[in-house]
């Protein structure tokens, strides 16, 4: 088993122990618990479908790569929603009626799309030398709505269910990540005395 695979494997199990506490707590406690499943994954150099788009062009990252970790983080994540599924079946009645509230739309896809805007900063400020942005982002991302492509999955396996959103999310995230990458980029090249009276 390649490293690149194991690796992603690794993260849809951080990613799922969040998920678990996100459905078996709820809201207040459940989404700050949730950052654990990111802070894990950065400081471990895991592979995260919607910690690395954003990275596509930034860092190099090979296309084919990063569809092999969504591929994973996918497979591995909708498994581990099955064992969530199995260690707490108190649980699925959460992850079924969450599933049962998305809906195909353009709303869903915006909501995706600000998900990955916020993956990225996440994980920017995380190779910044801050997990700030993961401590707040990531319960920002939940309270608001916003829709994350393998908590998704995993949520799904979780209710033994499937979704057509999961695309939208897939494409939200990943369009969303880019636009981030692509306007932090544009600004880190702005004159340093741009701004300034």
């Amino acid at each position: 088993m390649s490293s690149l695979i194991k690796k992603s494997i690794a993260a849809s199990l951080f990613i799922s122990l969040g998920n678990f506490a996100l459905l078996k707590l709820g809201n207040p406690i459940g989404p700050v618990i949730f950052a654990f499943g990111l802070l894990g994954i950065c400081t471990l150099g895991l592979a995260l479908f919607t910690g690395k788009c954003g990275f596509l062009f930034e860092s190099k990252l090979k296309l084919s790569d990063l569809l092999v970790i969504l591929a994973v983080n996918l497979a591995a994540g909708y498994l581990a929603g099955l064992l969530s599924r199995a260690a707490d079946p108190s649980i699925i009645e959460a992850a079924s009626a969450k599933a049962a509230g998305w809906d195909f739309s353009f709303s869903f896809f915006v909501r995706a799309f600000f998900c990955g805007v916020i993956m990225y900063i996440a994980v920017k400020t995380y190779q910044k030398g801050t997990p700030l942005g993961i401590l707040f982002g990531i319960p920002l991302f939940i309270f608001c709505g916003f829709q994350h492509c393998i908590a998704n999955v995993i949520t799904l396996g979780t209710a033994a269910a499937f979704s057509w959103t999961l695309v939208l999310a897939i494409l939200g995230n990943f369009a969303g990540s880019l636009a981030a990458s692509f306007l932090c980029a544009e600004a880190s090249k702005a004159p340093k005395s741009a701004g300034k009276q």
